[in-house]
């Protein structure tokens, strides 16, 4: 079989060569028009490995799947690292048909031994499928050289040179026929200072004397470390607080569904561990905070009460917190009688709850609009009528804390200065300024179009996936009348949280575009 395939490929040369060129040429094109610094490997698949696929997939070698394979190096800052792994992803799957059952992402979460890439199988010219390998420069030092050879490569000395010496102390007392493990002179330096442990692969690793199998998951990668459940330690399952101790070879054990919690810090002993541990509690509390706060947002609005700034300050000083993050953190956790604080919430808000616009408060009988002086603003067509003979000719602002729209059902609130905001009748505040200040509240009405158009921002939320920023941008751009004037993008957890803000013409407009935003794969809700 090995001379059978070996005269095969010999035979093919020519015409696989010509082959991965043509393959690779479209892609030369898209990631230098993306602005990637990168260096690409073409290359057949190994004898062993066809040999492998042959017997796998019960077919004659002019039939093996995926006999091709591509390399894309990046030149990469180590923190655009993912995100430039998953554009050239996106690029070379938009060309090319993919295999998604054959994607393999040891990027988001690399292996036990430290190995990141992303690879996908994509059918290329003449149906024919070729692996694609999509990693760093770092991450092919690691997966061509382990990872210890990645920090030598990086000008990183282990000791001063102890590890070398080291092992050439090994190496003599073997040659010489000793026992390194009993010789005093070889292991003596070691057991002082530091602990020396070995990878699967055989990659030595120093870490400080005390370390246990989590200060070693973190020292291969931080989400190595935030997966940990355990290791394997020359053969044996052991918990994540097992010392280590020199000479060990050591198999890290991840799970999804791991978490990092505060009582690792009193498992670890080295900085790099206890900083990475307080990063990742530290991204988990915001994650918290902002799922807690949507379950208040969700309650509130079943209770139909208005978002208060004021009065949840109040609320969240009440109950004891110093910070708002960590009361919407003991939210998304159960930790506290939701209902309960709505009820103190409630009577807060009756209290000491203000206008968006703080200022001296009088009396229907003491306001004159005579005393005011309208402030200059943008809007200035007709497009509104006042139901007040009294205040004809008064300017107007749209309200910023609601944003009005064309077709909204909006009113009118006189402000101290004598101008006139506009408010739809579903702002946050629009019950408060019809309790406190009723003779300041005036009805108004849309009484044509005009040319004006309105900002309004849209919160939309969804599934972090691959293209799904591209699809909704796309969505406003083929919409005519409509302009994207500003997007802002977060993501946690897998989920991405977003703000756009688009200049529309009417609420006509605005619900087709809400309606067609929510179309979209993986959004789960859009709104005002």
């Amino acid at each position: 079989a090995y001379y059978m395939i070996k005269e095969s490929l010999n035979a093919t040369k020519k015409s696989r060569d010509a082959y991965i060129e043509r393959f690779i040429a479209p892609i030369h094109q898209m990631l230098t028009a993306a602005g990637l610094r990168y260096h690409m490997k073409g290359r057949t698949k190994s004898i062993h490995s066809i040999w492998q696929k042959m017997k796998k997939q019960h077919c004659g070698f002019e039939k093996v799947y995926d006999l091709f394979a591509i390399r894309i190096i990046l030149d990469s800052a180590p923190e655009k690292e993912v995100a430039d792994c998953w554009k050239v992803f996106s690029l070379i799957t938009n060309r090319y048909e993919s295999n998604l059952k054959r994607l393999r992402d040891w990027v988001t979460v690399p292996k036990s031994n430290g190995y990141e890439s992303l690879h996908v199988t994509v059918l290329g010219p003449e149906d024919k499928w070729v692996e694609v390998q999509i990693r760093t420069e770092r991450m092919d030092e690691v997966a061509e050289h382990g990872l210890a050879a990645h920090w030598r490569y990086k000008g990183v000395k282990s000791s001063e040179g102890g590890v070398d010496s080291w092992l050439a102390d090994i190496r003599a007392a073997l040659e010489a026929g000793k026992d390194p493990h009993v010789d005093d002179g070889v292991s003596t330096g070691l057991k002082e200072n530091s602990v020396y442990v070995f990878t699967p692969k055989g990659d030595l690793f120093k870490l400080p004397i005390g370390s246990t199998v989590l200060d070693f998951a973190y020292l291969i990668h931080s989400k190595i470390g935030n997966r940990c459940v355990g290791g394997i330690v020359d053969g044996k399952n052991v918990s994540l607080r097992q010392p280590l101790r020199s000479g060990q070879r050591v198999e890290i054990l991840t799970s999804n569904t791991q978490q990092p919690r505060l009582e690792w810090l009193n498992i670890v002993v080295s900085s790099h561990a206890r900083s990475k541990i307080r990063q990742a509690l530290r991204e988990m509390k915001s994650r918290d905070s902002v799922m807690g706060r949507e379950v208040l947002e969700r309650k509130l609005k079943n209770r139909k009460l208005e978002w208060d700034e004021r009065a949840l300050n109040q609320l969240i000083k009440k109950l004891g917190y110093k910070e708002a993050g960590d009361f919407y953190s003991d939210i998304s956790e159960d930790k506290i009688d939701l209902n309960a604080s709505l009820d103190t919430y409630v009577e807060l808000q009756k209290r000491e709850a203000g206008v968006a616009e703080r200022a001296e408060v009088r009396s229907a009988e003491t306001f004159n609009l005579a005393d005011a002086t309208p402030p200059v603003v943008a809007e200035q067509e007709d497009v509104l009528v006042i139901d007040n003979s009294n205040l004809k000719g008064v300017q107007f602002q749209m309200a910023r804390c609601c944003h009005p729209v064309y077709g909204d059902d909006v009113f009118g609130f006189v402000t101290v200065s004598g101008g006139i905001k506009i408010h739809r009748e579903s702002c946050p505040n629009a019950r408060e300024m019809r309790e406190r200040f009723p003779y300041r509240v005036v009805k108004v009405r849309w009484a044509g179009k005009g040319g004006s158009t309105y900002p309004i921002t849209l919160h939309v939320v969804g599934q972090d996936d691959l293209g799904i920023v591209n699809n909704i941008t796309s969505i406003i751009s083929k919409e005519e009348h409509i302009m994207l004037r500003n997007i802002s993008i977060e993501s946690n957890d897998g989920l991405f949280y977003g703000e756009l803000t688009v200049l529309v013409d009417d609420t006509t407009q605005l619900n087709s575009l809400i309606k067609k935003l929510r179309t979209v794969k993986g959004v789960k809700a859009v709104g005002r």
